[in-house]
This record gives C-alpha cells, structure tokens and sequence, in this order.
C-alpha cells in the first residue's frame, strides 16, 4: 500500500514540477529583457561575456539529385530539368462561347524549382498564373497504338499554394489530320484524360476516355467509377505526388496515387455510361393508356361523415380554468414613454413630423406578474377534429406503375475490346485555376511497368527520401511540440509512467497468504493442502530425529554390550518386520535391560 500511495505521490510531483517549470520560463524570458537593458547600460564588453551557447541540431542526411533517365522504351520522357520548355508548344487559341477578355490562353507556363525544394537542381513545369485559361502540349516520340501492349502513363503534381478550384489532369490528343498544337483548346479531341480535379469539397481523380460507337462513328466520353479512396489529402498536404494509370489490354486498369492502388476495374463494367449499350431499350412512340390506374390506395367511396363531426371548431379554446395573478396591473401599459427622452434639436416637425419619445419597457412592470389587460390562456380544444376525410383502403384497380414497352435497340453493338481505342500522338495540359503555383514534373508514357517503377524511383523516390530526411523522426517531433506547448511534458510523464503503475498496481496487490506460525498463533484452519516439497522435506526431518535418538540411546545403553547389542539386532529385525511407528517413551522402554527376558544360551 506504501509503493501505491509513494507512485501515486511521485506521478503528482513530475506533473507538478512541469507545469512551474513552464511558469519558471515564462518569468525568466521577462527577466532577460530586464537583464539585457541593464547589460547595454554597463557596456558592451559585458555583453559580450555573456553571450548564450547556443546548440546547433545535427546537419540531416544529404540526398544528392540526379536527373531520372529512361531504362527501356518510352513514348515521351520529361523531367524538365534542362531549365527550358523546349519541345513543349504554348497554345494560342481561344474559347469558344466567352468573353473575349477570358477567352484567350493567355495563362503563364515556367520551368522553375519548387518551393522550399530539399532536391537542389531538381526542376518542373510551373502553372504560374491564376483565374486563366492555361494550355501547352508536347508531341511523343511515336505514335502510341493500341495493340496488344499495356499503356502506362506517370507523372507528379504538387499544389504547393493548395488547391482552391482547378485541375492538374492531362489529356492524351488523339492522333489526327488536324491536329494543331499551337491551336489548342478544349474542343481538341483527346483519347484519354487523367488526373486530379477539384473544386469546393468535390475531389475528384479522372479517368475519361473517348470511345468510337463502330455504328455511327460517334465519339461518347466513358468516365471511371469514383474510387473509394479519400483523395482529400492529395490535394491539401502540399506534397508531391505520383500520378499513375496502368491500361491493360485484357480491359482491366488500375489508377495509383504514389505506388499505392486507389481504383480499378474494367472497361466493359466499370464505367459509365457502358461502353455496349443495351440491347432492348423503351419505345419512345408508346404511350399510357388512359385508363391506367397508378393508385395503390384511394379514398372509401362508402364512407360517411359522422354527425358529430364539428369541422368548425377551432384547434384552440381559451382555459376556462386559469384564475387572474394577484397583483395584476390591469391599468398600467406594457409601454411607456423614456421620460428622460430629449427632443433633438435638428428636429423639424415640418418635416419629420410631432416628436414622440422612444417607447422602454414600464419599470413598474417589473415587480408585478403582469400589466394591461389579463386574457386566459389558450389551450387544445379537445373536441378538434379537424375537416374530415374519407379513410384510404386497398384500390382493387391498381395496375402498377406503367412503363413503356421495350423494344430492340435500333443501335446496339457489342465491342469486346474497348482497350484498341484511337491512337494518340501527343501529351497536353489545358487547365483552368483559381490557385497558381502548381507544379508538374517527370512525365513518363511507356508499356513496361518496370520502366514506369524505376523512373518513379529516380524522380519521386527522390523526393520522398529527401523530405523524410529533412523532416525530424518521431521523438524529435514530440520534442519540438513540448518547446512550444511545455505543458505536454506532464502527458509524456503521464503516458510513460502510468503503465508502469498500473502493472505496479496489479502485481503488488495480491493477497498475501498467511504463514505457518501465524497459524500456530491463532485457532484459523490450515489448508488441507500442502506442497510436495513440504511434505518431503517434513518426512526427511522426522527421520533424522528418530536417527538421533537412536545413537544417543545406544550411548546410554553401552555398559552391557551384550544385551544392547541383542537388543540393537531385535529392533533392526521388528522393524524390518513390522515397520511399525512407536513414540519415543514405548521406544525407551522397550530398550530399557529390565524390560528384556535374558537370552538363553
């Protein structure tokens, strides 16, 4: 009981020492401005004697940039680390339907570092305005076709201002005739566009791909299921991440956001609307009858209106119950006029009128349950029913919900391989933002996953690595949040030593079972179960007693030698025999010479 109270009293005094500590400091930042006013009066010499010693925490581990380099085939490859936007087109088109002021693309694109960059040298592609229309493209090496190879698309985007209404999504152009990049726009036909989109609490991660209908030749957009992932953080932790779509051939894909899975499916059934559409579809000539009779329930036609059904009374009486207050001041108003009220003095009564002072409440009011004239209160009528309506029952001419008839779908078509869409030969951003400052770098389109891993790794991996080592680990974390909050000293004290005085608590607490000679003191029953080792080591101990005995005994009896040493062999031979225990008296007289018969020769 002592270890409880003295952990319970050492936990209150940690706890305690913690918070003065934090007071302590609070006094000692005063006393140095004090201090250091007084030191300037004496002289600079002084101060500089007394100069702090100042810490310096250990330099973090360096992580050296290195531009990442393609190890197998690509279609397009960019880290924009050459410091240029060479190969990249910038667009000067228009919108259509828009003001002129904002239809232009006239939005800023730059190769730049990022901000607060760990990986000097390291550059990307920086949209640098805001509230613009923003447009650039670049051509791929070849053609990507779509055959029996997987489509691998990879690139990195960090909001570094946040992200308030905009995307960071490309578009993969599709390859054709009129294909112009310096007149790129919205309306440019694009295969596939992918990537992040938001705006308000709407977090969005597009995957959108155009699909050809092989009977009208017309393109419809397919959009991917939302994924289940909350995508929120992506857009708001100011951090880069890795955008990736993996496009098999087989119709499956997968979206990745940092190596890790956030969506998949396939394109025959997951996407909307269906890439086949169905093969019946509603007549759009037929039309409901009539007589169609939608209604499940409908009013009793055979029902009557009760005699007594008053449906004028009204819904509340006055409580003929209620008796007037005592004190009630009938003749006294509610309101009455501020009598320490002034008429302005710019007051015109041509124009504004007669003056009448501010009405405040009646302080004579204030002490009486009421003033002006009492009413009863109101209450439920109880004899309110209000207008009457026939009941509702079973309507035996309901016929369902009508729906028109189906017919076979005039433009049905089934295509198997929705993955062999429209071959694209270039890669483009054309964004609208409210944020600037976003940040776009190594772009990589392949077929390999492996190319795809290790690009990641030179370019993102890098970045990953050298902001975990900038960033301090996890006691260095809890350490710099105590300098600033101290009083979370007394919850790192109270999380580390509380456990210990639980399992103290626990452990110690037990019932002590009593002793041995407690027992002989007092007439509580002894268990009826003792230990084994007890037990022998009782039987051992009795057993050298009766030894002793035995030798002090013989000692005694040694005078006649002969007879005690008839009598030893006597004994040897009747306890061999009967292996019976005697108390020690029965032993001493049966030793006793006179007890004895003498033995014949």
């Amino acid at each position: 009981m002592e270890l409880k109270w003295l952990l319970f009293v050492t936990l209150l005094a940690l706890g305690t020492l913690a918070v003065q500590a934090h007071d302590m400091d609070d006094d000692n930042d005063g006393d140095d401005v004090v201090d250091i006013e007084d030191d300037l009066d004496d002289g600079t010499e002084e101060m500089g004697e007394s100069k702090p010693e100042t810490s310096t925490p250990p330099p973090a581990p360096k992580v050296t940039y290195r531009p990442p380099v393609p190890t197998g085939d690509v279609y397009f490859a960019e880290s924009f680390d050459k410091g240029t936007l060479d190969g990249w087109i910038l667009s000067r088109a228009k919108k259509d339907d828009t003001d002129d002021e904002i239809a232009k693309y006239d939005g800023k694109w730059e190769v730049q570092d990022m901000k607060d960059t760990k990986l000097p040298g390291d550059k990307g592609l920086v949209l640098v305005t805001r509230a613009k229309h923003h447009a650039i493209s670049s051509k791929l090496s070849k053609p990507f076709v779509f055959d029996t190879k997987p489509l691998i698309i990879q690139y990195e985007v960090n909001f570094q201002n946040g992200i308030e209404c905009g995307g960071a999504y490309v578009k993969l152009l599709s390859k054709t005739p009129e294909l112009n990049l310096d007149q790129f726009h919205d309306k440019t036909p694009y295969t596939i566009m992918f990537g992040p989109d938001k705006c308000g609490e709407d977090y969005k991660l597009h995957f959108i791909f155009r699909h050809k209908n092989p009977k009208t030749g017309k393109y419809e957009e397919k959009h991917a299921k939302r994924p289940d992932a909350d995508l929120k953080t992506y857009f708001t932790d100011k951090k880069t991440h890795l955008y990736t779509l993996v496009l098999n051939p087989d119709n499956s894909f997968e979206i990745l956001v940092d190596q890790t899975v956030v969506n998949s499916g396939n394109l025959l059934n997951d996407m909307s609307p269906p890439v086949n559409p169905p093969r019946e579809i509603e007549d759009p000539n037929d039309q409901k009858p009539e007589d169609w009779d939608e209604r499940p329930k409908i009013p009793d036609p055979d029902a009557v209106k009760p005699d007594d059904w008053d449906e004028d009374a009204p819904a509340k009486i006055a409580d003929e119950n209620a008796v007037k207050p005592e004190g009630w001041l009938d003749h006294e108003p509610e309101y009455v006029a501020d009598p320490d009220a002034e008429k302005p003095e710019d007051w015109d009564e041509d124009m504004d009128g007669e003056w009448e002072a501010p009405q405040i409440a009646n302080p004579k009011c204030e002490t009486a349950p009421g003033c002006g004239t009492w009413q009863r209160p109101m209450i439920d009528n109880p004899n309110y029913k209000g207008k009457w309506k026939p009941p509702m029952i079973d309507n035996v001419n309901y016929q369902g919900i009508w729906k028109p008839r189906k017919i076979p779908n005039p433009d049905f078509f089934e295509d198997f391989e929705p993955f062999k869409m429209t071959p694209f030969s270039a890669v483009g951003l054309e964004l609208w933002s409210m944020t600037s400052d976003i940040f776009f770098d190594n772009f990589i389109i392949c077929t390999e996953r492996a190319v795809a891993d290790d690009w990641a790794s030179d370019g993102w991996g890098l970045k990953k690595a050298a902001d975990g080592a900038a960033e301090p680990g996890v006691v260095g974390q809890m350490m710099a949040a105590a300098e600033e909050r101290p009083w979370l000293w007394v919850v790192y004290i109270l999380t580390v030593a509380l456990p210990v005085f639980l399992v103290v608590l626990f452990c110690c607490s037990g019932k002590k079972q009593p002793s041995a000679a407690e027992y002989k003191k007092t007439d509580a029953p002894q268990p009826d179960v003792m230990d084994e080792e007890k037990e022998e080591e009782k039987d051992k101990g009795d057993k050298e007693e009766e030894e002793d005995e035995e030798e002090a005994n013989e000692e005694k009896l040694g005078s006649d030698a002969d007879i005690g040493s008839a009598s030893q062999e006597e004994e040897e031979e009747e306890e061999e025999d009967d292996r019976k225990p005697a108390s020690e008296e029965e032993e001493t007289v049966n030793r006793s010479p006179r007890n004895r018969k003498p033995r014949k020769d």
